[in-house]
């Protein structure tokens, strides 16, 4: 089959990547124009970008899929599918452009966690497995027909990272075993029960503040989810501090939630509702991250302090 692949970021390259040696055609790959980065605001291509130009394949950069110039440059590629990983939501006619229409890799088991962040909410309720769905894509989000599943264990010492890197490889895999089973019509497409269906949305700033009013398990599911990026965040002494790894500890301290309660060469414990939180990774505002053995030696942290 002729494809258009559609992507952005780090998940979908190993996709690309693996579609590239198998049966099917990538005539050429969409993906986001570079934008400003950095302390210095230069221009970063997404690494989809990267990977395609690599590996010398024809680039697509769409800004508006909305325009007209988008659509007629879409249509003249002549693609029998679109395959869209961690792309953009597709309009309706662009859908309709190539004869088999469009496809998704989904980073969940829909219709559970439908929406843009579903491996950081499988992490953040504390899940211990989720997996990847390709489905049909259809105008409303994460609705369409199912074609396959897979699943894929959580680990205790998952986070976001690493979580996000097992699932893109099986997620690959997934994928040309998806288009191989379409080619033949080997596959039945299954609608989603509805009744199963949850959300998945996006992360935004205020969600990555820590709440202290709030037990250790779930603080430390937060604090997995969020981690590598965007990172769960609190105050010390007036400056923004990042929280990368954590424990926890059932039992209480007699300290109130969001105080250091004990200190530790390699660890801080912080009390919150319900357990302590046992931090072992971070970033104060200004610094690099780093295990808090570290952070410890360049900062006077005392027992009884609070974060906010």
């Amino acid at each position: 089959m002729k494809i258009v692949f559609m992507g952005n970021p780090e998940f979908a390259v190993k996709s690309l990547k693996k579609l590239i040696p198998s049966q099917h055609e990538i005539i050429a790959v969409a993906t986001n124009p570079p934008k400003h980065a950095g302390r210095r605001r230069s221009l970063k291509e997404t690494p989809v970008f990267i990977a395609a130009k690599d590996a010398q394949l024809s680039v697509v950069e769409i800004n508006d899929l909305n325009s007209e110039e988008s659509f007629e440059s879409l249509q003249r590629l002549e693609a029998d599918i679109y395959v869209v990983v961690a792309y953009r939501i597709l309009p309706k006619r662009i859908i309709n452009i190539p004869k088999l229409g469009a496809i998704n890799l989904h980073g969940s088991l829909l219709p559970k966690y439908r929406g843009a962040a579903p491996i950081q909410w499988a992490l953040i309720n504390g899940e211990t497995d989720t997996g990847l769905t390709t489905f049909i894509i259809e105008p409303k989000i994460d609705t369409g027909n199912i074609l396959l599943q897979q699943t894929v264990n959580i680990e205790e010492c998952d986070d976001y990272g690493s979580l996000a890197e097992k699932m893109s490889h099986v997620g690959a895999d997934l994928l040309v075993k998806t288009l191989d089973q379409l080619e033949y019509e080997e596959i039945k497409p299954l609608p989603q029960n509805k009744d199963g269906a949850s959300k998945a949305p996006k992360i935004t700033s205020s969600f990555t503040i820590i709440n202290w009013q709030k037990p250790a398990s779930e603080l430390h599911n937060l604090v997995r989810g969020l981690s590598p990026f965007p990172g769960v965040q609190s105050t010390l002494n007036g400056k923004r501090i990042k929280l990368y790894k954590t424990q926890v500890i059932e039992s209480n301290s007699d300290y109130e939630p969001g105080v250091v309660s004990a200190i530790q060469s390699d660890n801080i414990q912080i009390q919150t509702l319900s357990g302590q939180l046992v931090v072992t990774e971070v970033q104060l505002e200004g610094k690099k991250r780093m295990l808090v053995s570290d952070f410890l030696r360049g900062y006077s942290l005392e027992i009884g302090t609070k974060l906010e």
